[in-house]
């Protein structure tokens, strides 16, 4: 299999603070990958690491073949990693509308007009929103909009952090039905999710962090015993 993403040896710092001890992750091409680990364990940190946030102390990140260490995070979008974090990922003060075609400028209109039909055909709750300003939205619907942009132009990597939070089931059954249908697409997936359940339910593999470092990387079905040991205080 060809890798999208290759971590090699991550350590992260803040100031003198410590948050990654040597973290290694692969992902490969078409694969979902489920990140667990306790609160505070690490996981948000590679996925800012993955993204480009968050620089690395020492160590390597190789996006589909191509060292990206300390690229900036326009880069990394470019090399086809699209984050959706832990909130909204959107922006609030466009319409739903314009914010699933700001990426799409560069298409013909009739090819943006395909795309956009297909959206709203996809997500009927924000077709009946697409004049209303995004950051009026609630936040599972934010949420929502900011997978929609992902799936008019799927990124090769997708990394879903804490998409979960606060969601309505309903709401929820809907992201992870899109996830699904990225994953089909072919893009490779990094999920972060206190659902556990969810996350392993479509993970080809699990990878359980604590206290910064790899404590498993294998099956998911032998994953949550590792994490629930892990449930107590780790590192940021």
């Amino acid at each position: 299999m060809t890798s999208v993403l290759d971590l090699v040896d991550a350590h992260v710092a803040y100031g003198p603070f410590k948050a990654l001890f040597g973290v290694d992750l692969s992902i490969d091409m078409g694969e979902a990958v489920a990140l667990l680990g306790a609160n505070g364990a690490g996981k948000s940190t590679v996925a800012r690491v993955v993204s480009g946030l968050v620089p690395l102390s020492e160590g390597r990140l190789v996006l589909n073949g191509d060292d990206m260490t300390g690229a900036a995070a326009w880069r990394i979008r470019r090399a086809g990693v699209l984050q959706v974090p832990e909130g909204r990922g959107i922006f609030g003060s466009l319409s739903v509308e314009e914010n699933l075609t700001i990426g799409l400028l560069m298409e013909p209109r009739a090819r943006r007009r395909e795309l956009l039909r297909e959206a709203f055909d996809r997500f009927e709750l924000l077709a009946e929103r697409r004049s209303q300003r995004a950051g009026t939205l609630s936040g599972g619907q934010q949420r929502l909009l900011a997978l929609a942009v992902a799936l008019i132009d799927p990124p090769t990597l997708l990394v879903a952090d804490e998409l979960s939070l606060g969601l309505a089931p309903g709401i929820l059954d809907e992201i992870y039905a899109s996830l699904a249908e990225l994953k089909r697409q072919g893009t490779s997936l990094l999920i972060i999710e206190q659902q556990t359940e969810r996350a392993l339910d479509m993970a080809d593999r699990a990878v359980v962090l604590s206290r910064g470092l790899v404590a498993y990387d294998g099956e998911p079905s032998d994953a949550v015993a590792v994490a629930g040991a892990m449930l107590g205080p780790a590192s940021s």
